[in-house]
């Protein structure tokens, strides 16, 4: 899927953001979650901006820029993000608190992003397969959004920038199933119906 989505994670009760098709982290929740912890623990608060000019920092940034390039997109602004590539991430994290450094690299290893995308594009196939079946085409609009409820609800997700890997990859196999059926069946209540069961029961 091409378009940039802004996705979800938690750490110690705050939103982290992850851009969906860079994979880039917010430094800048990161910091507002790590501070939290580090406030009601009596630590003194960690400063990105003086971090980011140590000595061994920069020297890890460029070795990061010759492989990957471009890390680090400074945000400018009141709301705006700094947002940086995973193993700088990483070591943001480490540079707070230790422990968050295990949860990070969950995040690297999970595939939250993998089926995100994935499911992208499933729903453009989907939504193609359904419009070739669907009688009133002027109707298609609002019809497609009654179905993008449906799948929703079926997965029981209320914002899915917050879903988790299970409910994506469930959201997938639905719209996959509904491309396939869309070959065999013409009636597209019926087939979107038994996508959503065999995909639930496939998952168990």
């Amino acid at each position: 899927m091409k378009t940039e989505v802004i996705m979800k994670r938690e750490i110690f009760n705050k939103e982290i953001s992850q851009k969906s098709k860079s994979g880039f982290f917010s430094a800048t929740d990161l910091i507002k979650a790590g501070n939290k912890w580090r406030s009601e623990n009596g630590i003194d608060l960690f400063n990105l901006t003086a971090w980011f000019q140590q000595k061994n920092v920069k020297i890890f940034i460029k070795t990061l820029e010759n492989e990957f390039g471009r890390v680090k997109i400074s945000g400018r602004g009141r709301g705006k993000h700094t947002w940086v590539h995973p193993f700088l991430f990483i070591d943001i994290a480490l540079a707070i608190n230790p422990e968050l450094k295990i949860k990070v690299y969950k995040w690297l290893y999970d595939e939250l992003l993998k089926y995100r995308n994935s499911s992208g594009n499933s729903y453009k196939k989907m939504c193609g397969a359904l419009y070739c079946n669907q009688s009133n085409k002027s109707e298609f609009r609002n019809y497609i959004i009654e179905i993008a409820n449906k799948i929703k609800k079926a997965c029981d997700v209320d914002d899915w920038q917050k879903a988790t890997e299970k409910q994506l990859k469930l959201r997938d196999k639905i719209q996959e199933n509904i491309f396939v059926l869309s070959d065999v069946m013409r009636h597209n209540d019926n087939l979107v119906d038994i996508a959503i069961q065999k995909a639930k029961q496939i998952q168990g």
